[in-house]
């Protein structure tokens, strides 16, 4: 077993992880109300460079920590999260803030008030909802920009995408605003920010966190903990998954660990780990990711993890998860007017078109691909405990753009092949930053383990942190 590492407190309030915030507050060396106005004046402070939210609620926050400050006064904290400023990605229903979705097409006059049951779970546990964070309109692409919102741009490189769909929710972050974030991935959508902000993200199995509404991209889309290590994403991902929401008939029942902080740190050593750096030759991998991403694998081995290259027998699923998301986004749109759809960012007005004219038979061709994907990881996952790879092949390229300009691809998957290959499988998938390349924009690595087995994937990300690999992310990016 290995050693609890915990990060030595940072000398800035919006550096600290929540379990470093929590632990003050049960000393009384720290308040909620403290933490909460130095996650509102560090999010007011990057947001005109960086354009990370839709909206910050001052008023909201500060009741929210007010209360949470009395709770731990009379020390009757009242869950896990108790006092810890959070950030909200505007696909999630928060109650009381409208869900404008980056889309013009959405009014904000609507009755707000209901919360998604991530939200809701959060709630429930104390946190303190500080912001909603900008996603593409409908959260359909690998960067984040839309119509009604703009570009929202990189904590380490304001001219460079932050990724996307989740990618206001990285650079809060980031950034400082605020330890931990929900984040929404349906192709890749809380991992491409991740690996592109430098800090942790997770993609827990399909229904370990409830849904609702569904979402338009049905059984790809996860939602997921983003925040500045492992051992705080556990925390958060408990909190989110701890019970049954009856909106979401499709929510899956807990297999393996009830809680995944449960073996935490019991380390990497015996386990089997495949290391597949271009999923046999089919991705193109820039030479300063790969080497980062070999250094982290390197470090596994030292841990004692039994490491084998190794690539998992599928052939790229493009055109299965094209079928499936492209008809996804023509029904969002089904039902809108000319003006509406008109207004639509021109990327995404263009793919529900080509939605609009798939077939059922094309649809349940897909579905076959799926299935037959699925099976083969499950197969593949009875040799190995733990697939590696990059998380991306590229750090981030310039901000504005659906793809690096020069690269000659078309669509965002043409640069995200390791990430959605598992939402069509719904395994659970985490980026762990790994290093930076030569312009210091950070790397990440991919883990992924078969379905049910969050609690590997965040044990082995936490051996990495442990290790010195995964540092975390210090929370004054972007300044």
């Amino acid at each position: 077993m290995t050693e609890a590492t915990e990060p030595s407190a940072p000398t800035s309030l919006t550096a600290f992880t929540a379990r470093q915030l929590l632990a003050a507050y049960e000393k009384g060396e720290l308040s909620p109300v403290e933490a909460t106005r130095a996650v509102l004046e560090r999010a007011e402070a990057i947001q005109p460079a960086l354009n990370a939210f839709v909206s910050i609620d001052h008023e909201g926050a500060l009741e929210q920590a007010r209360a949470s400050a009395e709770r731990w006064r009379r020390r009757e904290p009242r869950g896990l999260l108790d006092g810890v400023p959070v950030t909200v990605k505007d696909l999630l229903l928060t109650a009381g803030t409208p869900t404008l979705r980056g889309s013009n097409a959405v009014s904000a006059d609507a009755s707000w008030v209901e919360d998604a049951p991530s939200v809701a779970r959060l709630r429930e546990h104390g946190a303190v909802l500080v912001a909603k964070t900008t996603t593409p309109e409908f959260g359909w692409k690998g960067v984040t920009d839309s119509p009604r919102f703009g570009v929202t741009r990189n904590p380490y490189d304001q001219n460079r995408t932050s990724g996307g769909s989740s990618g206001g929710s990285a650079v809060a972050v980031a950034a400082g605003a605020g330890p931990l974030s929900v984040g929404t991935d349906g192709g890749g959508s809380v991992r491409i920010p991740a690996s592109f902000c430098g800090i942790f993200g997770m993609k827990p199995t399909y229904g370990r966190i409830p849904l609702y509404p569904s979402s338009p991209f049905g059984t790809l889309s996860h939602a997921g903990p983003m925040a500045r290590d492992a051992a705080d994403a556990a925390l958060m991902l408990d909190v989110m998954a701890g019970e049954a929401d009856w909106r979401d008939w499709s929510q899956s029942a807990v297999t393996d660990d009830a809680e995944t902080r449960t073996g935490l740190r019991d380390g990497v050593r015996g386990l089997r780990v495949a290391y597949s750096p271009t999923l046999g030759g089919q991705v193109k991998v820039a030479p300063e990711v790969a080497a980062a991403v070999r250094g982290a694998v390197e470090r596994l081995a030292d841990l004692g993890a039994y490491v084998e290259e190794a690539d998992p027998d599928f052939a790229d699923p493009v055109e299965a998860f094209h079928t499936l998301w492209f008809s996804g986004a023509a029904r969002v749109v089904q039902g809108f007017g000319r003006e509406q759809r008109d207004g639509l960012d021109p990327g995404l007005r263009e793919i529900c078109g080509a939605g609009a004219r798939l077939s059922a038979l094309d649809y349940l061709a897909a579905v076959d691909a799926r299935m037959e994907l699925g099976r083969r990881m499950g197969r593949f996952h009875t040799a190995y405990d733990v697939l590696v790879t990059p998380t991306l092949p590229v750090t981030a390229f310039e901000a504005g753009a659906e793809v690096a300009r020069g690269s000659g691809l078309r669509r965002w998957t043409g640069w995200t092949p390791f990430t959605y290959p598992f939402n069509l499988t719904q395994q659970p998938a985490a980026t762990v930053p790994c290093g930076t390349d030569a312009g210091g924009l950070p790397v990440g690595v991919q883990l992924v383990a078969a379905r049910h087995r969050d609690g590997l994937v965040l044990r082995v990300a936490e051996a990495l942190y442990g290790a010195g690999v995964g540092v975390p992310a210090p929370g004054a990016v972007g300044a």
